[in-house]
């Protein structure tokens, strides 16, 4: 089967394939207004306050990827019982994610960012500022609860994407526990903020640039350096892969036992948003492997979903519709 061709067809699989999200879910909020005057108490800018938009983000938007491009999605995490709490697992649910088995924790705050932006009425906004709620999840009765949630869903799932920000709710307990009741059959990507290599093998991983020069020691800039990096990344984890994620360079995939895998950025590289182009990049990766997808194939369709949402403002998804379009446009990809 021809290049395009195929990657149509994984697209069209996705319906079929159901992805477990285990992370840190965040609700991402934003407080739009416009320009008032400035304060005569400090020298700040006083906003008049037009609208706040709440989305999922982290590993909330990850799952959210999945659900607009078709795939069906369960999440594994922690909220609080608080407003936050609720307004993200409704926007989950309204998408037709299984947020049963979301652990709401009695005291926690939700992990909440707070963007602030400003513009005039027919102006692009643009941040001004922001502040972010954040508790950790610690040991305990909530980690016992996860351990839980994660052997029941295990026999349910294609594929697995790790989402760890950092806030607790992924351990590596948790992710080996689950990764050793799927068995070899079912991959698990793993996308880690701070800790990636202490959380055990894992099938694949998908680092941006500041977190794989984490790891090696020094920021890579090549092609070359990149791809050292990220293969010695790679068997420090003993994944099959690593995907890393370069920004206006597009991405480098590593996979045992073949070359480095170099793609362009798709579209353009002078972008509107980068927030949350990871989580879009990790949820396709996974998607397209339960479709039955190979590594290249799965970052071919991730360098493409995630050209797509750089383009949008925001907090953003991508329709399955969006990336057919994006596999007829692209010039790297030969039929």
């Amino acid at each position: 089967m021809r290049g395009r061709e195929r990657l149509h067809e994984l697209v069209d699989r996705f319906p079929r394939c159901r992805v477990l999200v285990y992370g840190d879910l965040v609700l991402d909020r934003f407080i739009l207004g416009s320009p008032k005057r400035i304060s005569r108490e400090a020298p700040v800018l006083i906003l008049r306050f037009e609208e706040q938009r709440d989305v999922p983000g982290g590993g909330a938007n990850a799952m959210a990827n999945i659900l607009t491009l078709g795939g069906q999605a369960m999440a594994v995490g922690v909220v609080g019982d608080d407003e936050e709490g609720k307004v993200l697992r409704q926007a989950l649910d309204a998408l037709g994610g299984d947020v049963s088995r979301v652990v709401v924790a009695p005291g926690l705050r939700t992990v909440t960012k707070v963007r602030i932006l400003a513009g005039g009425p027919s102006a692009l906004k643009h941040q001004v500022a922001r502040y972010d709620i954040e508790d950790q999840v610690g040991d305990g009765e909530l980690k016992e609860a996860l351990m839980r949630a994660l052997d029941e869903v295990a026999p349910w799932v294609h594929a697995v994407a790790v989402s760890d920000y950092g806030y607790g709710a992924v351990f590596a307990q948790g992710v080996q526990a689950l990764r050793s009741q799927l068995g070899g059959g079912v991959p698990v990507v793993a996308d880690s903020r701070f800790a990636l290599p202490s959380l055990g093998p894992v099938d694949g991983a998908t680092p941006n640039l500041e977190e794989l020069s984490a790891h090696a020691g020094h920021f890579p800039q090549t092609d070359r350096e990149v791809a050292e990096a990220a293969e010695n990344l790679r068997r420090k984890l003993r994944a099959r892969f690593v995907v890393a994620t370069r920004g206006s360079q597009g991405l480098t995939l590593v996979e045992r036992a073949q070359p480095p895998f170099h793609l362009p950025v798709f579209g353009t590289d002078q972008v509107a948003d980068v927030t949350g182009a990871g989580d879009t990049v990790l949820a396709t990766l996974t998607l397209a492997l339960a479709a039955g997808g190979t590594p290249k194939e799965a970052a071919v369709l991730a360098n493409l979903a995630g050209g797509i949402v750089v383009m949008k403002a925001g907090t953003a998804t991508v329709s399955a519709e969006e990336l057919h379009r994006a596999v007829d446009m692209a010039p790297f990809i030969h039929d």
